[in-house]
C-alpha cells in the first residue's frame, strides 16, 4: 500500500461520525473488521423486502446480506489505508457473492458476510486473486441439492470511484451497487459447461453450521 494513501485515509472522517469512526478505528485488522462482522451484524434474511444498505446503516442496524457486508468491509478497510475494492463471484442455480478484498505483504484475502461458514474470511495468503477466489470453490454449493456452484468471478473493482454517490454514509439503498461489475473483467472457475457434481454430505453439514433459516 503507498504510504500517500494510507495518510490520507486518516485525513478525512469519509463523513462518517466521531462515534461510527471510533467503532471502525477499533476495528485494527481485517480479521478484527471479520470478527465484527460475525459477532456483531446478524444475517438479513431480507425478511422485510430487499435491502442494501450502506456501511453507516449497517453500524446503526447490526444486519447485513452478503453484499452489505462486503460494503462494510472495504468501508472499514479504507478507514486503515485499504482501497476499498470488491469482487463477485457469480454462481449457477445459486446466489452470486460479494468480497471486499485486500493485500497485505503482497498476498490477497478477504472479508464477506454469509449464510455459509465457509465463504466468509479468507487470511492474506493467496498470491493472485484467482487463488483466492478457488478457495471458495469446495465451500460454494447451493441448498440443499449440494451442487458445486461458483462459475465465475471479477476483477477488483473500486468503489472509491463512486464516493459522489455518498456509498459508504448514504440513507438510501444501494442496489445501483450491483451494477458496478458490469464493465469487470470477468473469468471462468472451471472450463465452460463442466459439471463437476456435489459436495461430500460432512462437508455440506459443515458448511450449514449456523445457517439463518428465516
Amino acid at each position: 500500500m503507498p504510504r500517500h494513501e494510507r495518510n490520507a485515509s486518516r485525513e478525512t472522517d469519509f463523513d462518517f461520525s466521531k462515534s461510527e469512526l471510533r467503532i471502525l478505528r477499533g476495528l485494527r485488522t481485517p480479521a478484527r473488521i471479520q470478527q465484527f462482522l460475525d459477532h456483531e451484524v446478524r444475517y438479513n434474511k431480507e425478511k422485510d423486502g430487499e435491502t442494501c444498505r450502506s456501511p453507516r446503516r449497517v453500524l446503526r442496524d447490526r444486519l447485513a446480506h452478503c453484499m452489505e457486508g462486503a460494503l462494510f468491509g472495504a468501508a472499514a478497510l479504507r478507514v486503515h489505508g485499504h482501497p476499498p475494492l470488491l469482487i463477485e463471484l457469480l454462481a449457477v442455480r445459486d446466489d452470486h457473492h460479494a468480497l471486499a478484498v485486500f493485500r497485505e505483504n503482497g498476498l490477497w484475502g478477504a472479508l464477506a458476510q454469509s449464510n455459509y461458514s465457509g465463504l466468509g474470511y479468507r487470511a492474506p495468503a493467496y498470491r493472485t486473486i484467482r487463488e483466492l477466489v478457488m478457495s471458495y470453490f469446495d465451500q460454494y454449493f447451493n441448498d440443499p441439492r449440494g451442487e458445486y456452484t461458483l462459475r465465475e468471478y471479477s476483477l477488483p473493482v473500486s468503489l472509491a470511484r463512486y464516493d459522489a454517490r455518498g456509498w459508504m454514509t448514504s440513507e438510501s439503498e444501494l442496489f445501483w451497487v450491483d451494477g458496478i461489475f458490469g464493465g469487470a473483467r470477468h473469468y471462468h472457475v472451471i472450463p465452460k459447461g463442466m459439471r463437476p457434481g456435489k459436495v461430500r454430505d460432512r462437508v455440506f453439514r459443515a458448511g450449514c453450521l449456523g445457517k439463518v433459516s428465516r
